[in-house]
């Protein structure tokens, strides 16, 4: 090292070396939506800037999360809320030392998943049978 010439070390072992595994992308999808989660609040605040500024800023809002982009936009990101917070919930119980066998690893992962697909689907029929959809 010290005669100018830089080590040889070995690289890292890298994603394309690992096989996926359900548990791997739900630590990834956990991250994603993390940001994705940060990045969505900036439409809550969109929308509450308009909400203060008047009926004209507001429609301009509503147009755009009544549109199709907007909804599937809104429905991402509702997703990604409630994906996350099953996510923290699950590393919640992992802190307390509760479910950490391989067993119970998958279970929580499946958990994660099925349960953030299903709650959002649920709390989007909600929404729209409150708001006279159905």
């Amino acid at each position: 090292m010290g005669n100018g010439k830089l080590a040889r070390r070995p690289l890292s072992p890298h994603l394309s070396i690992y096989r996926p595994m359900l548990t791997m992308m739900m630590s990834i999808a956990h991250r994603i939506t993390g940001v994705a989660n940060a990045t969505g609040f900036f439409l809550l605040a969109w929308w509450l800037v308009a909400v203060s500024a008047g009926p004209k800023q507001y429609s301009y809002v509503a147009a755009f999360f009544g549109s199709l982009p907007g909804q599937v936009l809104l429905f991402l990101y509702s997703w990604a809320l409630i994906h996350h917070m099953l996510g923290g919930i699950r590393h919640l119980i992992w802190d307390t030392g509760a479910g950490l066998d391989k067993v119970s690893i998958e279970v929580f992962a499946w958990a994660t998943l099925i349960g953030s697909i299903t709650l959002t689907v649920l709390i989007w029929i909600g929404g729209s049978f409150l708001a006279g959809g159905f």
